[in-house]
């Protein structure tokens, strides 16, 4: 990739192994969940932990990026406290539905219900709202994720070749079983690619460094009782939703604490994502030991999915959606990327035989921008970070992108 911004001088040497660094720095990416057109991501409180400004050794943009694709942490324990401001009026709900529903698990529509432990379900739900999280990683073969709710629990826990999901509020249980056994399952296990963790951002952050992106640093901070240092991440190109994003660096291990995503538009954070506790040392192994409950529901991943058929195959709005996205294209660079991909339904996103999308009606033109251009007409709809724009023969644009970059980019494609 072509150099960043930084406010000191490399040489063509250092540039290589910056390079090298991102290159390594990618391999650790966990995929962001997608929301359908709309795709959403996960924040936390602002206010996590951070306080003082520690007297740390003064590095370079490049020497930090570095230091985060060198950290090496293998085992850690924490709590995560989680918040997510798109802007987006009150859902009641329908957005968990919604999601669900296009990956053909629960509340999909079927004729069988699923497992309500069914994380491709259940970790949707950390989209919207104030969350908090527990979480533990004993290497690639352990970790485990829990949503402490009011009142309830639900953990999602890989150990060996088993990974399993139970929601205390139903006494249900999901089970299933990694491919070889080994390493984290994200491929096997629905909902595993939501990121969840301060690092699960990172990742994607470093991922977006080139040359359309200034890097630096921004001083030092404290999150969670640790020293750590700020590196700061801002689009160069105009068009974007977003402003800046901080990461928070632990100064000993390189391990990302705290990441925070500011919209351009200004105001509250979007994405405030960092630990209120966190801790290196290696967790007790009961604490990735799971027995189901006496009486509780277990459901096998293999029976969901025969129930729920798999989302190529689904039925109405949510089968001819995900049959649309096969052909999906990104078009434009760096932080002006847009997602674009035909449903091939006239009239915008195609609906049930009883006029609906998942259950959502009218609801989405509730908060939707009429548009024309040269492209013809369709609906923006808009959130504080992510804006979609589906036209009326059937075609969506979708991207961290401008209202106006939405329509340049479908009258360019006409």
């Amino acid at each position: 990739m072509a150099p960043i911004d930084s406010d000191d001088n490399t040489t063509a040497g250092e540039g290589e192994e910056l390079r090298a660094g991102r290159r390594k720095a990618a391999r650790y990416v966990v995929p962001v969940a997608v929301m359908g057109v709309a795709a959403a991501t996960i924040g936390l409180v602002p206010a996590l932990a951070d306080s003082g400004d520690p007297d740390l050794p003064k590095v370079t943009a490049e020497q930090l990026i570095e230091k985060i694709a060198e950290s090496d942490v293998q085992q850690l324990s924490g709590t995560v406290r989680i918040n997510t401001d798109l802007g987006l009026p009150d859902l009641g709900g329908l957005e968990s539905g919604l999601m669900s529903g296009m990956s053909g698990g629960p509340g999909s529509g079927g004729d069988d219900e699923g497992s309500a432990a069914d994380p491709s379900a259940k970790l949707t739900e950390l989209v919207s709202g104030s969350h908090t999280l527990r979480v533990a990683a004993d290497g690639p073969d352990r970790q485990k994720l829990s949503l402490l709710e009011n009142a309830a629990e639900y953990s999602l826990i890989h150990n060996g070749k088993d990974v399993w999901g139970y929601d205390s509020s139903s006494n249900e249980v999901y089970h299933s079983t990694a491919a070889d056994g080994a390493g984290r399952p994200e491929k096997d296990v629905p909902g595993q690619d939501v990121p969840a963790t301060p690092k699960d951002f990172a990742d994607q952050a470093l991922k977006a460094v080139d040359d359309t992106t200034s890097v630096t640093v921004g001083g030092t901070a404290q999150v969670a009782g640790r020293d750590a240092y700020r590196l700061v991440v801002e689009p160069k190109q105009d068009g974007s939703t977003v402003g800046a994003i901080t990461v928070a660096v632990d100064a000993e291990t390189g391990t990302p604490l705290k990441f925070t995503l500011t919209p351009a538009s200004g105001g509250a954070a979007v994405v405030d994502v960092g630990f209120t506790k966190v801790s290196f040392a290696k967790p007790d192994a009961s604490t990735f030991d799971f027995t189901p409950p006496e009486g509780a529901k277990v459901t096998e991943a293999d029976e969901a999915g025969e129930r729920a058929g798999a989302p190529e195959h689904g039925r109405g709005a949510e089968g001819e959606l995900a049959k649309g996205m096969d052909g999906l294209e990104v078009i434009g660079e760096g932080w002006n990327s847009i997602a674009t991909f035909d449903t091939g339904a006239e009239g915008g996103l195609p609906t049930d035989s009883a006029g609906d999308l998942g259950g959502l009606g009218g609801f989405l033109g509730s908060f939707g921008d009429q548009v024309k251009g040269d492209f013809g007409s369709g609906t923006v709809f808009k959130t504080r970070l992510v804006n979609a724009l589906i036209t009326d023969d059937g075609k969506v644009y979708a991207g961290a992108v401008t209202k106006d970059a939405l329509v340049k980019a479908a009258d360019a494609a006409k």
